[in-house]
């Protein structure tokens, strides 16, 4: 009896310390707004967050600015410098949309074009309950955008930048009229 209870505490101890190794990793976006801490679901977009750990790593958001704000939509940043120059990618990744996420307030997914299976290290966060971008099916329409995960504090910073002033920069629009920079991104846990 002795032993079943020494065992039992093993397991025990055993289970709770490679529970600590599988939480879900986290980042905070530190902006000239303020941070924002997203927690990332890499069970149900593994791909995506590999993407997306990978820029972070090798600070390839870091000096970036959310270049497209739109109210009640969503603010999206990860590709241009101050200057509006477009950062190099790696290549593009494979759209894990139809992985039951949805593109709710307070969610990030990542941003691509036309071609469902394009994305590179733009991303963008919602600010509303946008389900239209939510997966359908496996066609070019229907496809939708990979949410990855959701902020898990500093959303009050999120609706505070997707209420600036917005107007057109060359061939952008939805240019915040004050540069909202993201400074550094770094995974926190």
């Amino acid at each position: 009896m002795k032993h079943l209870k020494k065992i039992i505490i093993l397991v025990i101890a055993i289970t709770f310390s490679l529970s600590l190794f599988a939480a879900d990793p986290v980042v905070v976006l530190k902006t000239s707004q303020g941070d924002i801490k997203i927690k990332l679901y890499p069970e149900k977009a593994p791909v995506t967050v590999d993407n997306f750990l990978t820029y972070v790593k090798n600070g390839h958001y870091n000096k970036t600015l959310f270049h497209r704000v739109i109210d009640s939509f969503m603010i999206q940043g990860g590709g241009f410098t101050e200057d509006f120059q477009q950062k190099d990618t790696l290549l593009p990744i494979k759209n894990e949309a139809d992985n039951g996420l949805k593109n709710k307030l307070g969610t990030i997914a990542m941003a691509r074009t036309s071609n469902p299976h394009s994305a590179t290290a733009q991303f963008f966060i919602n600010v509303n309950d946008n389900y239209f971008l939510d997966f359908k099916n496996k066609t070019t329409r229907g496809f939708g955008y990979c949410v990855f995960g959701e902020v898990i504090d500093g959303l009050n910073i999120v609706l505070k930048i997707s209420k600036t002033l917005t107007g057109a920069n060359g061939q952008f629009r939805d240019v915040p009229q004050d540069p909202i920079l993201i400074n550094q991104v770094e995974l926190i846990n």
